[in-house]
């Protein structure tokens, strides 16, 4: 199993942090790139639409997982 990586992004103007573990994070950038979105941007995004009990990195998690499985219905 991949570790977890500590990362860090600024959304808007604030600096915060999340912990994924590289396949997540690959996938990430993966889905960034194929929506033409910066990294940050995506994760501003999402950060934007989860819900407040929820915390970053689940949240990220979340949605690779949703847009995987979106994909393979497709």
């Amino acid at each position: 199993m991949s570790p977890v990586e500590k990362r860090s992004v600024t959304i808007r103007g604030h600096r915060t942090s999340y912990s994924l573990e590289k396949p997540f994070y690959d996938d990430l950038v993966a889905i960034a790139a194929e929506r033409k979105l910066t990294l940050a941007a995506l994760v501003a995004e999402i950060d934007e639409t989860r819900p407040r009990d929820a915390n970053l990195s689940s949240a990220l998690r979340l949605y690779v997982l949703d847009w995987a499985k979106r994909a393979n219905n497709a």
